[in-house]
């Protein structure tokens, strides 16, 4: 079997060099690039052709999830794996809706993460533990939705009405989406936080969300954000 192609993206070089060590030894599996952020990532998976790419999330410039996405849709024949430190249920299931074959922890052992990419390479998914909890929680979910009757209330496709976003609530979202905060938000749009905040809520009382993880949810599951 010929080596596995692995590009290294994450804005920390000691995060990189660790990885870069752990995967030297690995047998079958050839480091070939890494990058600074997500813009570097889409130039050099193009450039490089990897098999696999391990994709962090929050980066300078080009966050992990938008990166995937355009990967994923330019390159499918490569595999994506997010290695984050973050577990929030909006950054998973954006992260697997971005085509992400496998969402692991940076506290995964080096076993866990070498099996990761031996295992995307032959089509299977892998997900850390927790993450898989959110994932088949939310399917169950999702199930139970699909299957409650339909009332008074709802659109043609049973979903509720919403009222519809302003454009300036539609950018804050795209960017809860990739998992920003408020501050970071703020700071992207040039709004104050306290600006952002109440963009938030806005967005969360039009979704009939209970939370901004909620809401990140429910625009994912509707369509209404474009990863």
């Amino acid at each position: 079997m010929s080596q596995i192609r692995v590009l290294l993206v994450d804005d920390q070089d000691i995060v990189r060099q660790g990885l870069a060590t752990i995967l030297k030894y690995a047998p079958g599996i050839d480091v070939v690039g890494q990058a600074r952020d997500g813009e570097e990532a889409v130039v050099l998976t193009h450039a490089l052709r990897p098999d696999v790419v391990l994709m962090d999330l929050k980066m300078p410039r080009l966050g992990g999830i938008p990166a995937t996405r355009r990967i994923c849709v330019a390159m499918p024949q490569t595999h994506v794996i997010i290695l984050t430190t973050y577990d929030a249920d909006e950054l998973v299931f954006a992260g697997i809706k971005a085509g992400a074959r496998g969402y692991l922890l940076k506290d995964a052992s080096a076993e866990m993460l070498i099996e990761a990419i031996r295992g995307v390479v032959q089509g299977e998914s892998q997900l850390d533990p927790t993450v898989a909890r959110k994932v088949l929680s939310e399917f169950q979910r999702l199930a139970a939705y699909e299957q409650a009757p339909r009332g008074l209330g709802h659109n043609r496709e049973g979903e509720p009405a919403i009222e519809p976003l302003t454009p300036r609530e539609e950018e804050v979202l795209r960017l809860l989406v990739e998992g920003l905060s408020n501050k970071e938000i703020g700071a992207r749009l040039h709004l104050s936080e306290g600006t952002v905040k109440n963009y938030v809520s806005s967005i969360i009382a039009k979704l009939q969300a209970n939370d901004r993880t909620h809401a990140v949810v429910t625009a994912l599951r509707r369509g209404l954000v474009d990863l």
